[in-house]
């Protein structure tokens, strides 16, 4: 049976000094601490092997160790963070981001840490405009770039971490990637919010993949209301009991949202007769019996919020949409979830398999069950780090390290 140690993300720590996060995380009882790639915390192309000589001595004053070298899908732009990904089309792009995965490997081999991980990224507009290209082709070919950076004598594994709306999404496609690397050196990151939001049923799902991980991210979750978004086409179906739809229509930049009790059209301006004969179609094949109402676009609210973080984690976890289109319907999703005036809608926004949130919770505050996770995890031969990982909740750092802490201590003795 295995055993779960228990580490907490300096990603959760980005308001601190890198030394103050691990000096906070090491006060705080845990075992070992996720370093983290970070622009301005921990930025690998301004380190030298000095100041990571530095961290390593760091770390030799402190009980807790160094779990993992998390390369941080938000690292280059913090509006596009995802991006570029290992998959991207041009391959300037995608040395961009082997370039990254490289050097945590080189952090680790400094750090004498034996875990790099890293997502695969999302199918954005330009991968649906050019369907002759296999985007799983060029994130395979990317990671034998990035393995070939660890030494054959060397214990470093790289790890994939699939997350909702990326290409990588289940833990399925995390394994059949395993398949195609083919790599001693290349096995599967768990994160257990992600497997909530995106498996029919976590628990098995959590144990199937147990014997091919070598590494956990832990956060809670809870209930949203799903949301897709799509172009307008010919080709649309609509399952509105598993998620409502906002159809943006691309001639004139304006959004239908679908949903069981809501039909509303947000424009600039009254709809042509022929946009009028489309949306009844759409109202019809969506079987939407809601009364149509319309929101004129220029009164959405986009002043800043509390319903920013939550609008754009949901937002950049839609795939094969530009980020224009995305950004343009941030207004309208600010405005049904109570920017200004009342919520039309009162759960937090998801775009998940599940219509689970995929937004990091303290362990404790959201539904998901950590000892039937972790049980599922140790019966099956998961044996190592299990890292909370909660950058939603840079703010209240403090209640978030130890409410965590104090919560999964007891699931894990």
């Amino acid at each position: 049976m295995g055993k779960i140690q228990l580490a907490y993300s300096t990603f959760g720590l980005t308001n601190l000094d890198f030394f103050a996060a691990l000096d906070a995380v090491d006060a705080a009882g845990y075992e070992g601490v996720e370093v983290s790639f970070h622009r301005r915390q921990f930025n690998p192309f301004e380190l030298g092997d000095h100041d990571l000589l530095a961290v390593r001595q760091h770390f030799a004053r402190l009980r807790v160790q160094p779990a993992c070298i998390a390369t941080a899908s938000h690292f280059f732009d913090p509006q596009r963070p995802h991006e570029p990904s290992l998959m991207a089309l041009e391959y300037a792009a995608r040395k961009r981001r082997i370039d990254l995965v490289r050097r945590g490997i080189h952090v680790a081999r400094m750090l004498g840490v034996k875990l790099v991980t890293f997502g695969s990224g999302f199918v954005r507009d330009d991968h649906a405009a050019h369907p002759e290209i296999n985007p799983t082709e060029l994130l395979v070919e990317s990671i034998r770039e990035c393995l070939s950076a660890i030494h054959a004598e060397e214990d470093i594994t790289l790890l994939i971490e699939p997350e909702p709306g990326m290409h990588i999404e289940t833990l399925a496609q995390g394994l059949a990637l395993m398949q195609a690397v083919d790599s001693p050196k290349f096995k599967l990151h768990i994160d257990i919010c992600h497997a909530y939001c995106s498996e029919a049923n976590y628990i098995e799902a959590l144990a199937d993949a147990a014997p091919h991980a070598r590494y956990l991210h832990i956060s809670d979750a809870r209930q949203g209301w799903n949301l897709q978004i799509r172009h307008d086409s010919e080709l649309l179906r609509f399952d509105l009991a598993h998620a409502s739809t906002l159809v943006h229509f691309p001639d004139t930049a304006d959004f239908l949202l679908l949903d069981p009790a809501h039909a509303i059209h947000f424009a600039d301006g009254q709809p042509t007769p022929a946009r009028q004969r489309r949306i009844a179609e759409l109202l019809r094949q969506a079987g939407t019996s809601a009364p149509l109402h319309t929101v004129d676009y220029a009164s959405l609210p986009t002043a800043r919020g509390p319903l920013d973080d939550e609008i754009f984690t949901y937002l950049i976890s839609v795939p094969g949409l530009s980020y224009d289109v995305l950004e343009r319907a941030r207004p309208a999703i600010a405005w049904l979830r109570g920017a200004q005036g009342q919520p039309l809608i009162e759960r937090m926004v998801a775009h998940t398999r599940t219509g689970i949130v995929h937004f990091h919770e303290v362990p404790g505050e959201g539904t998901l069950d950590f000892a039937a996770s972790f049980k599922a995890l140790t019966d099956h031969g998961f044996d190592g780090w299990g890292a909370i990982e909660l950058y939603h909740h840079v703010d209240d750092w403090q209640a978030a390290l130890h409410a965590s802490h104090r919560h999964l201590t007891p699931l894990l003795a």
